[in-house]
């Protein structure tokens, strides 16, 4: 475990250095020996730190010559009357993904490539350990199971997931900020129902069919906005006159595509700029084969702009029908007067079942063994 901390450590502080311009894009880093040498770790150590600040687009490696950063929020597309520049991790990026298929050119992908692109190897939860949960709910419960959920969720399933994001993700987060629904859809709708039809949303495109169906079936107004390398596009973005942003930032489906740790700031960039908010869907995060979480970009928003969804329907299986989005506290009131009358249509027994997974630790040996196994994959496709 201390192994761990030690390269997660390391990883924070080099992209700390990274971000406050300490080191500039285009430096080289120090090579993992002096590096070592200075922070008093194995190289190894260092080597890990340097993979997780790669994958997450803070810097680039270059064969026999090093790591070079390559995280650069400055250089971004801030309007109209600005200059046409596309971030310049778009650039790098289309060089590092040369040997992959090209994600731009979403007309030249099939079906089948999609599907694969952007699906994970998720082996099935454990139908003894749910089977067993559930009788231990029963039998701990008894006729509580009978009574009708609160409006935004049982108090034993916010509590768990508040505590679950924390463990795992890092979000320090209350139960009050928690609303459970039935499947990501549903919490869609209540979003649409929130801000309303007079603004515009703006969908990845192309993305999830569901996403711009629930929104259209509410009414509201749909603007397309084209991917790139590492998310939207800057021009679509900055030119757009979008209100709300919906993205799905780890692994945008069907493209696959990736937003890198300069695209989430410039995300929120965007969203102070133009008054704007931004839903971070963040399916299948989860079973990234990184070492650490994913970073979010709820996590690094300062203004209560960002809410995050995430759902137990593909964690735990489709026979699940929850999810949760987690608001930033300045949208509670806001929520509560717009939709505080919808009653929570997840049945209490399902929610003490998922609650009970979260506390005896079952759920996060799933994920971990899945990550796992994403990991050994990955080693083994790139042999």
């Amino acid at each position: 475990m201390e192994k761990v901390k030690r390269y997660l450590k390391v990883y924070e502080q080099v992209r700390e250095d990274i971000i406050n311009g300490r080191y500039t894009v285009g430096t080289k880093l120090p090579s993992k020996r002096v590096m070592a040498e200075a922070m008093g770790v194995s190289v190894i150590t260092i080597e890990h730190a340097y993979e997780l600040l790669a994958e997450e687009g803070y810097i680039s490696p270059r064969e026999k010559s090093g790591y070079f950063v390559s995280f650069d929020d400055k250089e971004i597309y801030t309007g109209v009357n600005s200059k046409s520049v596309i971030h310049a991790e778009n650039r790098k990026n289309s060089a590092v993904r040369a040997d992959k298929k090209p994600v731009g050119s979403f007309s030249k992908v099939n079906a089948t490539d999609e599907i694969k692109s952007s699906s994970l190897s998720v082996p099935k939860f454990s139908y003894s350990i749910y089977a067993k949960t559930v009788r231990r709910v029963l039998s701990e419960y008894d006729s509580y199971i009978m009574n009708k959920s609160p409006k935004n969720g049982t108090e034993e399933l916010r509590n768990a997931i508040t505590g679950y994001l924390g463990r795992s993700r890092r979000l320090v987060v209350s139960p009050d900020q928690i609303i459970v629904g039935a499947g990501a859809e549903y919490l869609y709708g209540l979003i649409v129902q929130t801000f309303g039809r007079d603004i515009v949303y703006g969908v990845e495109s192309p993305s999830y069919q569901k996403i711009a169906k629930v929104y259209t079936a509410g009414g509201a107004d749909i603007h397309m906005l084209k991917l790139g390398n590492d998310g939207i596009e800057s021009e679509e973005l900055w030119n757009s006159n979008v209100k709300l942003l919906h993205i799905t930032p780890y692994r945008s489906f069907p493209s696959g595509v990736t937003a890198s740790a300069a695209k989430k700031r410039e995300y929120l960039k965007w969203s102070r700029k133009n008054d704007a908010y931004i839903v971070e869907d963040d399916f299948e995060s989860e079973f990234t084969p990184s070492r650490k979480p994913e970073e979010t970009i709820f996590s690094l928003d300062e203004e209560g702009r960002v809410m995050y969804v995430n759902t137990f329907t593909r964690t735990i299986g489709s026979y699940v029908r929850a999810a949760y989005m987690v608001l930033p506290t300045n949208l509670l009131s806001f929520f509560e007067e717009k939709t505080g009358f919808y009653e929570c249509p997840v049945p209490t027994l399902d929610q003490l079942v998922i609650a009970s997974l979260l506390n005896s630790g079952d759920f996060e040996r799933h994920i971990n063994k899945v990550r796992r196994n994403n990991r050994k994959k990955e080693i083994e496709n790139n042999s």
